[in-house]
């Protein structure tokens, strides 16, 4: 959610005389959105700055309006971004309407092959029609839902004790989401050093993709399935699956029990906030965030641990994030913009990317023999890559999205009807969707 040995670092080859290809300087504008990783990829860019002659501009918008503003920019044909690193999700319809431009000739020109890169990360950012060889974007941040824990609390013998004397097993990083619950239900309301404290943090916001992102983690691993593996778009008894059902409402189980109040409508910002302020034992959230807990004074320098969404009785699997970076087919400076992929998927610069921050996907750099060791939380990455599923990347995904989101965060956290009433109705929905789009 990852790679080969350093041998491979030569791969991608004429990519250290950038400048060469370039007829004139050209002023390009960057799209993604306002977070750490953004501002790392800021300070990466001077290298390609200095040695292209171009001059890079950014526009980042915060995550809870990205989709909506770039989507708009994408779909109204709009000037501004002359790249894009945009959601994976986005990619069939970037694809299908043609928002992006297709990569497979100048990946080939330029010796750039996507056997280099993670596996995962190649399907969920840059291949449409999925499991194609057919390429709109070079996979630019790799991302997945992990977890991260007070593994400072988790240490102190008193509850080390209580722990073991209750459950019959080591308080430490769970396996299984059944344990998850039970180490959050530990917690739930405990005074540490002189505060009340919960169980977790889990993603609950309903205005873009907050609960969907969540939710997926305990319905994967209880054997939910998109569609029918036989026959696409085929939805009943996959969607709502005796499994599924159970999914969710171990989720809504997770919610009631181990979440602080007030917890209704949160996502990134919210659990991290929530963490660093010593709310939780545990919390939900992208593995991007690992870095800043590293740094944080409150949570990092060891007093924090990471592990990888625990399975359940229907498989172990993690949510995908994580984005590709494209050439916008309406840009009129695409071959500057082409010399900049050309310039991301050099090793060194995949290289100095991880060092900043930032999380390739690029095999050379996450199979070298030093990663694991080079952070705490480096392993759990490998792993947690190694397990993931991704949400539609249809066309269509906004509606899907949109669905998903209202059913889920009706049932949750308004406690309106049941698990297989929510998971019915969206199977309804998403029929809909699919025969609006001539797909059923």
């Amino acid at each position: 959610m990852l790679t080969k040995s350093l041998a491979a670092l030569g791969v991608v080859v004429g990519v250290s005389s950038i400048g060469a290809t370039s007829a004139s300087a050209e002023d390009l504008t960057l799209c993604w959105a306002a977070w750490d990783p953004a501002n790392a990829l800021v300070e990466l860019s001077k290298d390609f700055e200095a040695k292209s002659g171009h001059k890079m501009s950014f526009e980042f918008v915060p995550w809870p309006n990205f989709a909506d503003r770039m989507l708009n920019e994408l779909n109204s044909q709009g000037k501004l971004c002359d790249l894009m690193i945009g959601d994976s999700q986005w990619i069939g319809g970037a694809a299908e309407n043609g928002h992006y431009v297709k990569l497979n000739d100048f990946f080939e020109k330029e010796g750039i092959t996507m056997d280099d890169f993670i596996s995962a990360t190649v399907t969920g950012y840059s291949e449409w029609p999925k499991n194609t060889p057919n390429y709109w974007a070079l996979p630019a941040y790799a991302d997945v839902v992990g977890w991260t824990y007070r593994k400072d609390w988790f240490e102190r013998p008193e509850l080390q004790k209580e722990f073991m004397d209750k459950h019959g097993y080591k308080l430490d990083a769970p396996k299984t989401l059944e344990q998850l619950k039970q180490i959050g239900e530990f917690f739930q309301g405990r005074e540490i050093d002189g505060k009340t404290v919960y169980g977790a943090a889990i993603y609950t916001e309903r205005g873009s993709e907050g609960i969907t992102m969540g939710v997926t983690n305990a319905l994967y691993n209880y054997g939910f399935k998109y569609e029918n593996p036989d026959k696409p778009y085929d939805l009943e008894g996959f969607v709502n699956s005796p499994e599924a059902v159970a999914g969710l409402e171990y989720y809504k189980a997770l919610y009631d029990c181990c979440t602080p109040p007030g917890s209704s409508d949160w996502y990134m910002s919210e659990d991290i906030d929530a963490y660093k302020s010593g709310q939780v034992a545990m919390q939900m959230n992208f593995a991007f965030i690992w870095p800043g807990v590293e740094a944080d004074p409150n949570v990092g320098g060891g007093k924090s641990g990471y592990f990888t969404n625990p399975a359940g009785p229907g498989g172990h699997f993690a949510q995908l994030g994580g984005q590709g970076i494209s050439v916008v087919s309406y840009s009129d400076k695409q071959d500057a913009a082409l010399e900049y992929i050309k310039w991301f998927a050099q090793p060194d610069i995949q290289q100095k990317w991880w060092d900043a921050g930032g999380a390739p996907a690029f095999k050379a750099v996450v199979d070298a023999p030093d990663f694991v060791s080079s952070q705490p939380f480096a392993q759990t990455f490998l792993d947690s890559m190694a397990i993931v599923k991704d949400f539609w990347a249809e066309p269509a995904y906004a509606d899907l999205l949109l669905a998903m989101q209202s059913r889920i965060h009706n049932y949750v956290i308004a406690e309106q009807g049941t698990a297989k009433e929510a998971l019915d109705g969206l199977v309804k929905d998403w029929d809909e969707v699919f025969e609006d789009e001539g797909k059923k």
